[in-house]
């Protein structure tokens, strides 16, 4: 990701976090080191890899809305951590590390996807998205505002699951099937008939994991 920033100690970024309300409870939970800032807005033309990131401090912070245009992609620990002191628009946002993700806006996406829970995810506005699917005991820390879309998640996971049938959302691609019995191969993934390694390429692949409307 080719863009301007500038480094700032923690001091700095905590008085901007006040400034930009993003509340206490949300950055406290970060690590109290330098950050990269980009002032304003911020558009990345394809995918937004935080584990290929390779900011100065600890995460990149953008004083603004970030738009994506292809996905938001974690699958490694220890990635940098990602706050948008705006709304966030992205194709997809797929994450399965230890991602941190603090959102003071919104998140408008069309598939928003979590897997494992060695994470801090806090939306402060709505999570709007084509499908919501969850797994492995991910879940957001706070979806402040409403969560719009469909969502698939294993019964656990009390106030997210819901009463759906996966065929009728997802495309049958990333479906699994009763000759998929390696968990490896789908990730590990426990939302109801989900099989994450195909749901993943497609995302990686800019490819729609959900039926047409």
């Amino acid at each position: 990701m080719d863009t301007v920033t500038t480094p700032h100690d923690w001091a700095h970024c905590a008085a901007l976090f006040e400034q930009r309300q993003l509340p206490a409870s949300s950055y406290r939970n970060l690590y109290e080191e330098d950050y990269d800032v980009h002032p304003g807005p911020l558009t990345v033309a394809g995918d937004l890899d935080l584990d290929a990131m390779e900011p100065d401090g600890s995460g990149l912070v953008v004083d603004g809305d970030l738009d994506v245009a292809g996905a938001v992609l974690n699958l490694d620990d220890g990635c940098p951590a990602l706050i948008v002191l705006g709304d966030l628009r992205a194709a997809a946002v797929y994450l399965e590390g230890d991602a941190r993700l603090l959102v003071r806006g919104s998140v408008r996406v069309g598939a928003f996807v979590g897997n494992m829970t060695d994470k801090l995810v806090m939306i402060h506005g709505d999570l709007c998205a084509d499908v919501t699917v969850l797994s492995a005991e991910f879940a957001p820390d706070l979806v402040g505002g409403a969560l719009r879309g469909p969502v698939i998640a294993p019964p656990y996971l009390d106030g997210y699951a819901q009463d759906i049938d996966p065929d009728t959302v997802l495309v049958p691609e990333v479906l699994r099937t009763e000759a998929d019995d390696d968990p490896d191969e789908y990730r590990g993934f426990d939302a109801p008939k989900v099989h994450g390694g195909r749901l993943l390429r497609r995302i990686e692949e800019g490819l729609p994991i959900t039926l047409p409307r």
